[in-house]
């Protein structure tokens, strides 16, 4: 879980002097990232405008709206990288969207993730002060997008309330969110604070208002980390409706992070990678005002939602930014993900033969409705 994210970062830009060569990037590159108008999207275009300045590699970013969107290229071989939110997590785990036999957990690596903030933000005209204050409000969620739906219902559980409390509404990409906002078919979904979204809302007439996750608030940490464990309360003063004289309490988590499959990704692969973020980091830490929070010695070294590359593990030793800490963080979350790689197979075998047993029987088992219970029990009996 994040630590220590409750406090201000102290962010020294490039931090240890680059080595002379230069890092050695493909010549073109596909990236996947969020929809258009996202803090990821404009993260990942200002970082590929660095690399092209810096390396002339050329990147092409797929903007997708929905988890799955964001990792089957990457699944297919049409992009190598992924700005990814917290479907890196549920991915790795093999839960929600990644629960069917068509996917199951994924082997994937973290090469960077920038230190972040998200929240609730509600439209600062129907008097919402605090999540309780939500009951009965209208509130965003996205088919194919737990990243966004299953926080969703940690931020209801903080405020003591479930999505049966709420007016769900649902709507194919995250982007068309901000639009029912400002025409006023929505009340809230959840965000981090910088992107230009927040700050159309900001702008219109609705105005925008964040909801607190107050650290002193135990029991509904509690409620939102039973859910989501990677969690953490976080100051922000950055972005819409946000400053140093007018901060939220909101949640801590690591977005976008840079996602890759290491069977596509090899070791010197992403250790240039790192290695060109970290030396073209004054070309693009002004992107928007969250951009800053990628200094390397922040944004590199974990925890984040899957292990690190070992190709940012050399580079991040190399730089003096990897400690014996993050290293005993690396060992457990490997072994974490290759546990549940190996009960995924072990359940799969196993559902193969209760299926088989069954229609001995003279049961006809439907697998694909029958696997989301088989592997939720196996997942609890198991890990």
């Amino acid at each position: 879980m994040i630590r220590s994210i409750a406090t201000a970062l102290v962010l020294t830009g490039l931090g240890s002097a680059a080595v002379a060569a230069a890092p050695e990037l493909p010549k073109s590159m596909i990236w996947t990232a969020y929809d258009l108008g996202s803090t990821g999207y404009a993260e990942a275009t200002g970082i590929s405008n660095a690399f092209k300045k810096n390396y002339d590699t050329r990147v092409r970013i797929i903007p997708a709206g929905t988890s799955i969107g964001r990792l089957l290229p990457l699944v297919t071989g049409k992009a190598n990288y992924g700005y990814l939110a917290n479907e890196a997590y549920f991915a790795a785990e093999g839960t929600y969207d990644f629960a069917t036999q068509q996917w199951g957990p994924q082997d994937i690596r973290i090469i960077a993730g920038r230190v972040a903030s998200v929240g609730m933000a509600v439209a600062g005209d129907i008097g919402v002060k605090t999540i309780a204050d939500l009951k009965g409000k209208r509130i965003g969620f996205v088919k194919g997008n737990p990243s966004v739906n299953v926080k969703n219902e940690a931020y209801l559980a903080f405020g003591g309330l479930t999505i049966d409390d709420i007016q769900p509404v649902w709507f194919g990409s995250y982007g068309a969110m901000k639009t029912a906002v400002l025409a006023n078919q929505l009340d809230a979904f959840g965000s981090a604070t910088g992107s230009a979204n927040m700050r159309e809302i900001e702008a219109s007439p609705r105005g925008i208002t964040w909801p607190e996750f107050t650290p002193d608030n135990e029991e509904g940490w509690k409620a939102m980390q039973d859910i989501l464990s990677f969690t953490a309360p976080y100051k922000e003063t950055v972005g819409a409706g946000l400053s140093e004289e007018n901060p939220a309490w909101l949640v801590g988590f690591r977005y976008p992070m840079v996602t890759v499959y290491p069977k596509t990704v090899g070791a010197d692969e992403a250790y240039n990678f790192i290695k060109a973020l970290h030396e073209s980091y004054d070309d693009y830490k002004n992107t928007n005002a969250l951009s800053v929070n990628w200094a390397i010695e922040n944004a590199g070294p974990p925890p984040y939602d899957a292990p690190a590359h070992e190709g940012s593990v050399r580079y991040l030793k190399e730089q003096g930014f990897w400690t014996e800490e993050h290293q005993a963080w690396q060992d457990q979350r490997l072994e974490r993900l290759n546990k549940v790689l190996e009960a995924w197979n072990d359940a799969q075998a196993e559902f193969h033969n209760w299926r088989e047993a069954e229609s001995a029987k003279g049961n006809t088992v439907d697998p694909d409705e029958a696997w989301a219970e088989y592997w939720q029990q196996y997942r609890t009996d198991h890990l």
